[in-house]
């Protein structure tokens, strides 16, 4: 057991990513407009995420480079290799940057719900301390360089992230026998629109990236590939179950409107007490931590790789991508500003990414040049294109929803 808890790492970054202010105001609508009924809809979700995170740390583990690398290294011709490298670019790079104030926003949220507001004015602007005190606090973080340090950090925060969301779904006393109904598909045209975002907000494109660095970073030999799969699986597996105790919450509050997790938290105190609206509130500010954290360092994976710089995380390049990825949500998050036409071009990138990506790790796991022994098995493969028919639901369902709103 101690030796397994030394080689948690990578996987609970990964987890620690997706359960982000985002993915909590997903879960959150969830159970409020459906109760239980779209459970079953994180087991599909889970299922995903596990074969294209597995299939992105094989490829990092055994090529000992990130995904960005690879794909650098492997498109030959230099048009369609620019006009990769400049997807990925705008879609994690670009997009992180623009979604990074979301993040430092949800973490705002949980300070706020322990300490109260934190906007104050400076001149003819108002500027919100949190957003600062959080973006600081990221900095700091990632300013560390250590990678060993920053995964004790990451599997303390995602640890008490866990225990609050799930604390916080027992105090709600739920019906058990309508969760384990919950748990048999049945979704109607209603619902399927939110199944697309509990699905979508767990499988994202800038998981591969990160993951495939982080694995390269903590394990060197091709023989470490079970420890890898095993603790991805039991981290991913962990954020499951962290966006069923957010349906959950919601299912259980009786309330009938909320636009953010936020909304749940404060909705919570008249129900059950105050005890259940602190457990919220730090998980969301934990949420918001982590994701702040992991989304600037993703971004900087990938243009260490589609530059293909040598330096690492104690690198002043590596350093600057994240810093200004951080910087920009910061501003953002502080003054209030929400960047939505960057925003929209982002998940326009992300919406084409995702399936390239599937599409990509399919074909690089496939080769024996590269991955030897650990090539996908045919039974690997109908899974993969499975798991391809989603990312490409997905993805246009991405791009469409945003050309509607235009």
């Amino acid at each position: 057991m101690k030796n397994f808890l030394r080689q948690l790492g990578p996987g609970v970054l990964v987890s620690a990513a997706f359960i982000g202010p985002g993915t909590v105001t997903v879960c959150t609508l969830a159970g409020v407009n459906f109760r239980y009924g779209l459970l079953w809809a994180l087991i599909l979700s889970v299922i995903s995420c596990i074969v294209l995170q597995e299939m992105s740390a094989r490829v990092g583990l055994v090529s000992q480079k990130g995904l960005s690398d690879c794909i650098r290294e492997a498109i030959k011709r230099p048009f369609f290799k620019f006009i990769a490298l400049l997807l990925i670019f705008s879609a994690i790079v670009v997009g992180n940057a623009a979604y990074e104030a979301g993040n430092i926003t949800g973490a705002v949220l949980g300070a706020e719900a322990f300490f109260g507001d934190g906007n104050f004015s400076l001149g003819k602007f108002t500027l919100n301390l949190w957003s600062l005190l959080i973006g600081g606090a990221a900095f700091a973080l990632l300013a560390i360089g250590n990678y060993k340090m920053l995964e004790k950090i990451f599997i303390s925060l995602v640890i008490l992230m866990s225990i609050s969301f799930i604390v916080t779904a027992l105090i709600t006393r739920p019906d058990l026998i309508e969760i384990l109904k919950g748990f048999v598909p049945a979704a109607g045209s209603a619902e399927i629109i939110t199944v697309i975002a509990l699905i979508g907000t767990t499988v994202v494109p800038y998981n591969l990236f990160l993951h495939a660095s982080l694995v390269s970073e903590k394990w060197k030999h091709a023989e470490d590939l079970p420890v890898a799969k095993k603790e991805l699986s039991i981290s991913i597996i962990l954020g499951g179950m962290v966006s069923m105790a957010i349906v959950i919450c919601g299912a259980s509050s009786s309330l009938t409107e909320v636009s953010s997790a936020a909304d749940l938290a404060a909705g919570l105190e008249p129900l059950f007490g105050k005890l259940a609206t602190l457990f919220m509130a730090v998980g969301l500010l934990a949420a918001g931590i982590t994701s702040s954290v992991t989304a600037p360092l993703a971004a900087a994976y990938v243009v260490k790789g589609c530059l293909g710089w040598g330096d690492g995380l104690k690198s002043f390049k590596f350093k600057t991508v994240w810093a200004v990825v951080l910087l920009s949500g910061v501003f953002f998050s502080s003054v209030g500003i929400k960047p939505v036409q960057i925003i929209q071009f982002a998940q326009i990138a992300n919406g084409i990414l995702l399936p390239v990506i599937a599409i990509f790790l399919i074909w690089i796991v496939n080769q024996d040049s590269v991955m030897g022994k650990y090539r996908n098995t045919k039974k690997q493969n109908i899974i993969a294109i499975l798991v391809l028919a989603i990312s490409f639901f997905l993805g246009i369902k991405s791009v469409y929803a945003v050309i509607l709103n235009f």
